[in-house]
């Protein structure tokens, strides 16, 4: 971690953490797009299709066909979706970052620096629920650029979020992660974090099998 410093988010990060957070959310796109087709429900839609088609022209081939056009109708939403979710964090938070999450009490984004370059970022606020404000403080937009994974950086981050809610006398940190960030996953429950609830954003992801796992760090000592 010698090579790495974390700092308080500056006006001039802004574009590279713009960046950051929009590639690295985008790269969860495959994977959950492979976590559909596994799902036993898309596995019924596609033989359902297979058989209406089949049943309307007589041609495997043509079956074969229509099958292999959802399946691409269905990466390019799928994408889609992920990218959607992205574009809305630009124009919300991230669009002004500073009022977002510096000018707000308890409030605060870090960034790592290689150097001169931003390579990861997080950052802390109040929760979503209001039965958590002044009892949890929430990490939110931990994301840490290709070339710097596997060095410790994503713990270092959660720890400077850790800290900073400690000092400030909260009883936990709290987050939440899709099921298949698989390597945050493993960071989290590797630092302490418990997951204490598993949810799915919308009917279309329940249906599929598609999940958002909560997490909770209880910070010794808090009162």
């Amino acid at each position: 971690m010698a090579e790495y410093h974390i700092r308080t988010f500056e006006d001039s990060d802004y574009e590279a953490v713009r960046a950051i957070f929009s590639d690295g959310i985008q790269e969860h796109a495959p994977a959950g797009c492979w976590h559909v087709l596994r799902c036993p429900q898309t596995h019924l839609l596609l033989l359902a299709v297979f058989l209406g088609a089949y049943g309307v022209s007589a041609s495997f081939l043509f079956a074969w066909a229509v099958v292999a056009a959802l399946l691409v109708m269905g990466w390019v939403r799928m994408k889609g979706l992920w990218k959607e979710y992205v574009q809305a964090a630009l124009v919300t938070d991230m669009l002004d970052i500073r009022k977002t999450y510096l000018e707000p009490k308890d409030c605060c984004l870090w960034v790592a620096t290689s150097g001169e370059i931003v390579v990861g970022m997080v950052a802390a606020v109040h929760p979503e629920d209001p039965s958590q404000w002044d009892k949890a403080l929430e990490l939110k937009r931990m994301s840490v650029a290709k070339g710097h994974r596997g060095r410790g950086l994503s713990k270092a981050l959660t720890r400077t979020v850790i800290c900073f809610a400690q000092e400030r006398g909260y009883k936990a940190v709290i987050l939440g992660t899709s099921m298949v960030q698989h390597a945050a996953q493993r960071v989290y429950e590797g630092m302490g974090f418990r997951r204490v609830r598993v949810f799915s954003p919308s009917l279309l992801a329940k249906l599929l099998q598609f999940y958002v796992y909560l997490y909770r760090y209880e910070i010794a000592g808090s009162r």
